[in-house]
């Protein structure tokens, strides 16, 4: 069996968390060939070989789940209750968290139980779905490349084209400061801004080191936070003078796919949850209360209480972002435009950096070593271009985030860890539970992915077309 390697975590929350990102769609580990009646008689305890050199402890993992949970999203959330209303706006945002901490909850205990199975101690979200149709039934086990490719391929798009809501949001902001100070300008279109911010990313881009791009972070996190807090001053000073009347408990039923699909997007982050886990040496993410519980009802309870006072203070003109929504004139609401946006600016080099290490270890065997400089150089800029078309393509906000959330964190999110789950207990030690009520949850989940597929993707693109 291969022999244990040593990863590099930090406790403490830096850009090299991003480094265990990319090994989602690498082979960490080579699932061994043989049947589940290899195994030894004593069950495989994979916290027991784990070899991290810098495991993260209950505390650090915490902030590791925080920081990948927490993100502009925030700031679409209030427009996704104003979508549905207050009673199904909050109820909803609730039971949407629910469903997302539960579904990684199911991914989570599926690799834990083959990397027992394959004796191996710890595994990524491609490696996993390929070991549990691996050691599943014998109808399955062919399928078991294809789940692999298949995560890969989602993992990559859900980065690409989160990206792409990152240049719209940049650029979104940039017009409205530039349109307050250069009046003149207003008829440009929001592509025009995208084109300049096409040469900077480039040069940006051009950075693969992750030690190159930690003080990046330490920016981007520093003017996040000045927006937020400059945004949730303006959200609560002024809701005392909101006249409530005006505010709706129910809205248009046809509006439910949109708030499904924003919500899902900003509080999905299926992607990093299984590095974060891979990088702890004690059984401490699921269970009770576990990190993944407590900091799952943390960020629940924020984008609720976001949502609902965003959505009091703004009512049906609260933006996709809602920072849009404060005073262009005033100097406080000009400093959290600019402070976002280049936080945003920064985070798009560090969420660049994953699909784009993946994606050049998938083709770099393919490059002869002496071009291999030159092939990063062009990958990265075609990449970054085909980012930004794609934003350019969709320049709304609150469309783009509807497409995405939809569309691949719909798949990515809810849909393949429920069939991972219901393949992994279609083994021989697999538990449906009384009258198969696993499974018809399962099915349950599968239909909501759908749901929010089909409805998210078909209202969004029927928005763009009406714009």
């Amino acid at each position: 069996m291969t022999d244990n390697k040593k990863e590099k975590y930090p406790s403490t929350f830096t850009v090299d968390n991003f480094s265990s990102t990319t090994k989602l769609a690498d082979n960490e580990y080579k699932i061994p060939v043989g049947s589940v009646e290899t195994i030894n008689e004593k069950e495989y305890n994979p916290y027991e070989h784990r070899n991290v050199e810098h495991p993260n402890s209950f505390s650090g993992a915490l902030v590791h789940l925080l920081k990948s949970s927490l993100g502009t999203g925030i700031l679409a959330i209030p427009s996704a209750v104003a979508a549905a209303g207050i009673i199904v706006g909050v109820v909803g945002t609730v039971l949407t968290g629910i469903l997302c901490t539960h579904t990684i909850h199911l991914l989570v205990f599926a690799s834990q139980e083959i990397c027992k199975k394959a004796k191996v101690p710890m595994l990524g979200f491609a490696e996993t779905a390929h070991a549990v149709f691996k050691y599943g039934p014998k109808k399955v086990q062919p399928f078991a490349n294809f789940a692999k490719i298949f995560v890969d391929v989602a993992l990559l798009l859900t980065y690409y084209a989160g990206n792409a809501v990152y240049v719209v949001f940049i650029c979104g902001n940039i017009q409205e400061l530039v349109n307050y100070y250069q009046p003149s300008v207003k008829d440009w279109a929001v592509q025009y801004y995208m084109l300049m911010l096409l040469v900077p990313l480039i040069i940006c881009c051009q950075v693969r080191q992750l030690k190159h791009l930690v003080p990046f972070s330490l920016i981007a996190n520093t003017t996040m936070i000045i927006a937020f807090v400059i945004t949730l001053y303006y959200m609560f000073s002024g809701i005392g003078d909101v006249n409530m009347d005006d505010r709706n408990l129910f809205n248009d039923v046809t509006l439910i796919p949109r708030f499904f699909s924003t919500v899902l997007f900003a509080m999905e982050g299926i992607g990093t949850m299984l590095p974060i886990e891979n990088s702890m040496i004690k059984q401490q993410f699921i269970g009770c209360p576990g990190v993944l519980n407590i900091a799952m009802s943390f960020v629940v309870t924020l984008y609720t209480v976001i949502g609902l006072f965003g959505y009091l203070r703004f009512g049906d003109s609260a933006e996709a972002n809602v920072i849009a929504n404060l005073p262009a004139e005033e100097i406080p609401a000009q400093v959290a435009k600019s402070c976002i946006s280049v936080a945003v600016f920064f985070t798009f080099m560090l969420q660049f950096y994953v699909p784009c290490d993946i994606t050049w270890r998938k083709i770099s065997a393919k490059v002869p070593e002496k071009y291999h400089n030159v092939a990063q150089i062009i990958l990265r800029i075609v990449l970054v271009i085909f980012i930004t078309a794609i934003a350019a393509a969709v320049p709304k906000l609150d469309v783009i985030i509807a497409l995405v959330g939809s569309v691949f964190f719909s798949i990515l999110g809810l849909f393949i860890p429920v069939v991972i789950d219901t393949i992994l207990n279609l083994g021989e030690n697999g538990d449906f539970g009384v009258l198969k009520w696993r499974l018809w949850k399962n099915i349950l989940v599968i239909i909501l992915a759908w749901f929010a597929l089909f409805s998210g993707s078909y209202y969004a693109i029927d928005d763009l077309i009406e714009e």
